[in-house]
C-alpha cells in the first residue's frame, strides 16, 4: 500500500448511493457522526433500493459483498485480525543502522515496531524513509529521534472504532496489549482494508498464496493459520463441543490442542472427526503448515446455530 495518507479510493462514479456513501466515510475526516451510525444509514437505503427507474443505480454483486463485509466487522474485534506476537517483525532499539535496513528490506515492511530489552518494552515506531536518509551518513544514525508513538489498543476493540482511530489519527499500525501491558498482537491499517475490500498487494508483496490448496490425490495443503470457520464452511462442523467453548480460532490451534505441544516436522495427528493432519513445517514456537486428508465417505455436518442475546430475550 501507499504510504500516502491521502491515498484516494477508486472512482465512485455510477456507483449506488449506498456504496458512494461507504467510498465517503474512508474519505471525510473530523466527522461527528459515528461511524457504526453512518454504516446503520447506508444498510437502510440498501435495502431500500430507489422506486422510480434511473434514480439510483441498483446494487451490483461487487457493491452488495462489499457492504456485507462492512456489516460483519460489526462483530469483529482486533484481537480477531491481528497478527499474533509470535509473528510480530520487531526490531531492537541498538540495532545498527546496516542491520535495521536489511531488516526492513528482507522482510518488505515499511514500518516496525522498536522495542529496547524486549517486545513488552516498546520504545517506538520507525519508519523506512526515516532510514533511508542515512544511507549516506550511517555512522550519525541514531533511531531515537525518530521513534514515532505508537498505538497502544485492547484487543477488544471493535475493528471499526479501530479504523476510524486510525484514520483520525493518521496511524497506519496499531499494537494490542492484553490487560497487563503485554504485547499481544499487531495490526495494520491494511489488515483492516482488506477485511472490507479483500487481499491488497503491492509491488513488494510476495506472489499471492492461497490458505487451502487441493492436491491431486485429494488432500489439502494448509496455511495453519486457516480460520476453523472457513474450514467448517467447506466441510461442514469439525469441532466437538469442548473444542468449540475452547473458542478454537485457527487450523494450526487446532492441531496444537490435538498435540498438546507445538509438533514437529511429519508428525501426524488424527481428529476425533476422522481429518488426518501431517505437519509440513513448524518450528519450535507454532506450526506453520500442514497437509489435511479428509476420510473416505465425509458427510458435511450442520453448523451448530449459534445463540444470540435476540434469542435470550424471545425464551
Amino acid at each position: 500500500m501507499s504510504d500516502d495518507s491521502n491515498d484516494r479510493l477508486p472512482e465512485e462514479s455510477g456507483k449506488s448511493r449506498p456504496s458512494r456513501g461507504l467510498f465517503g466515510l474512508f474519505n471525510r475526516r473530523g466527522r461527528d457522526q459515528g461511524l457504526r451510525e453512518s454504516i446503520a444509514t447506508l444498510v437502510q437505503e440498501a435495502g431500500h433500493p430507489a422506486e422510480e427507474a434511473g434514480d439510483e443505480p441498483e446494487l451490483d454483486r461487487q457493491e452488495r459483498a462489499l457492504i456485507m463485509n462492512v456489516l460483519r466487522l460489526r462483530d469483529i474485534t482486533a484481537d480477531d485480525v491481528m497478527i499474533p506476537r509470535a509473528d510480530i517483525v520487531a526490531m531492537p532499539e541498538a540495532l545498527p543502522f546496516n542491520e535495521a535496513l536489511d531488516l526492513m528490506r528482507r522482510e518488505n515492511h515499511s514500518r516496525l515496531p522498536v522495542y529496547r530489552d524486549q517486545l513488552d518494552d516498546i520504545a517506538g515506531m520507525i519508519h523506512v524513509k526515516d532510514l533511508i536518509a542515512y544511507v549516506g551518513d550511517p555512522e550519525a544514525f541514531d533511531i531515537r529521534p525518530l521513534l514515532r508513538q505508537p498505538l497502544m489498543i485492547a484487543p477488544t476493540i471493535p475493528v471499526l472504532d479501530l479504523l476510524l482511530q486510525m484514520r483520525q489519527r493518521q496511524m497506519h499500525m496499531a499494537l494490542v496489549i492484553d490487560e497487563y501491558g503485554s504485547i499481544d498482537g499487531l495490526v495494520t491499517i491494511e489488515d483492516l482494508i482488506e477485511t472490507i475490500v479483500g487481499d491488497i498487494s503491492d509491488e513488494h508483496d510476495d506472489p499471492v498464496t492461497t490458505m487451502w490448496v487441493e492436491r491431486p490425490d485429494g488432500s489439502f495443503d494448509i496455511d495453519a493459520r486457516l480460520p476453523v470457520r472457513q474450514l467448517e464452511e467447506r466441510l461442514g462442523a469439525v469441532l466437538t463441543d469442548a473444542e468449540r467453548e475452547a473458542e478454537i480460532e485457527t487450523v494450526g490451534g487446532l492441531v496444537f490442542r490435538l498435540a498438546e505441544h507445538v509438533p514437529a516436522k511429519d508428525e501426524v495427528l488424527t481428529h476425533e472427526s476422522g481429518l488426518e493432519f501431517r505437519v509440513l513445517d513448524a518450528d519450535a514456537r507454532h506450526i506453520r503448515s500442514l497437509r489435511m486428508r479428509v476420510p473416505d465417505g465425509w458427510e458435511n455436518k450442520p453448523l451448530p446455530t449459534l445463540k444470540t442475546q435476540e434469542d435470550d430475550r424471545g425464551s
